[in-house]
């Protein structure tokens, strides 16, 4: 949890509530800002399927390790860097390291739990809203006491986290027992990636990806714009952070139940919902409405597709699969914060912004009803 806390919660997700500041501070454009984000999702890219072959290849653990190593120098870096080009760099460097921490992660925990992978990749996942909490409730009371440049003392609690991660790390994960390379249970990385079912389920986790980045990265800006204060806002950032805690253990559990069809589906729909009622009612109800409901069901839908992913190979070639899926989910966050940038730098603004993540939303909903299907027919072949 403090793993996910550290490389996916505050490293990538937590961005949009320090935004605000660094945008103000640096004096940058929507389309900078956005670029921001785009850069740390483009590292992830690109690093995402070397990092799936070195963790298969290598070691899961030694893998995590490297990566919060790297994360924890990017947060030092934005904490005593100055420059656009240096905090650009950075970015990069947050999206390269998270890259080596979440799938390898991933991989070793279903290695070791694999007839409860919902449960426990829910509760890695958890550690993405104790980020979220803490954003929450760390940005707004620094700002109070320290004004616009306490953005920089945010990274520095950052870079702290960072630390503690690898040491515990150091002295707590270890790989499960595995078969030998070149057995017949591991395939080759060109045959994961091609796999249907692995492109199916990537195709719906890069949608809500896709949508999921904007959101995380303007919903905060677009709530200051409509007249909430920064209090307020930071207060409802962490509800939804200590919501969502909670929702990727509970909703990996019901999917090892009831699932991973009917649980994907209701979670997508819940967060189209969620989504729309800012969007087309900008209000404090509707807002709040919004971050509740996107708490308790946007990290659920991604934990029963990272699940999903990891029951279409073998258990050797999981952090391939990983790796695979999460590429799609890569390339969606690469394309929303440059796409939303530039949309609110437009004339479109911020509904027409939300209203396309809803569009994603709907799309991957429908993934899901598809992955269900597909299911369902072959279950009595089984």
């Amino acid at each position: 949890m403090l793993a996910t806390l550290v490389a996916v919660g505050c490293a990538r997700l937590a961005f949009g509530t320090v935004l605000p500041e660094m945008r103000r501070d640096l004096h940058l454009s929507y389309t900078q800002s956005g670029s921001l984000g785009t850069l740390t999702a483009l590292g992830y890219l690109i690093l995402l399927l070397p990092a799936g072959l070195l963790a298969r290849r290598w070691s899961n653990r030694g893998s995590v390790l490297l990566g919060l190593c790297l994360v924890t120098a990017g947060f030092v870096g934005l904490w005593q860097g100055h420059g656009f080009p240096l905090i650009q760099a950075m970015m990069l460097l947050l999206g390269v390291g998270t890259a080596f921490v979440f799938t390898p992660l991933v991989a070793l925990l279903t290695g070791w739990f694999p007839q409860q992978r919902g449960t426990v990749i829910g509760l890695a996942s958890s550690g993405v809203g104790l980020g979220l909490l803490l954003a929450g409730l760390l940005v707004p009371r620094l700002e109070h006491l320290f004004g616009t440049p306490s953005w920089r003392l945010v990274w520095a609690v950052y870079a702290g986290l960072g630390t503690l991660s690898v040491v515990l790390s150091v002295l707590v994960l270890r790989d499960p027992p595995r078969s030998a390379p070149g057995t017949a249970e591991e395939s080759s990385g060109l045959a994961v990636y091609l796999d249907p079912g692995v492109l199916q389920v990537g195709l719906g986790y890069g949608l809500g990806g896709f949508a999921y980045s904007i959101q995380v990265l303007f919903m905060l800006s677009y709530m200051l714009a409509q007249g909430v204060s920064s209090s307020v806002a930071g207060l409802l950032v962490a509800i939804n952070g200590l919501v969502s805690v909670f929702a990727g253990v509970g909703w990996g559990w019901l999917s090892d139940r009831l699932g991973r069809g009917p649980a994907m589906i209701l979670a997508a729909t819940l967060s189209l919902l969620a989504t729309l009622a800012p969007t087309l009612a900008p209000s404090l109800v509707s807002f709040s409405v919004y971050w509740v409901v996107i708490g308790l069901t946007i990290s659920g839908l991604f934990t029963l597709f990272q699940a999903a992913g990891t029951e279409q190979v073998s258990r050797a070639d999981v952090p391939i699969a990983l790796s695979a899926i999460t590429l799609f989910y890569a390339l969606g966050q690469l394309i929303g914060p440059a796409l939303a940038g530039r949309v609110l730098d437009s004339a479109g603004g911020f509904r027409a912004t939300f209203l396309l993540t809803a569009l994603a939303l709907l799309l991957s909903a429908a993934v899901s009803l598809s992955l269900h299907r597909s299911a369902r027919r072959e279950r009595p072949q089984a």
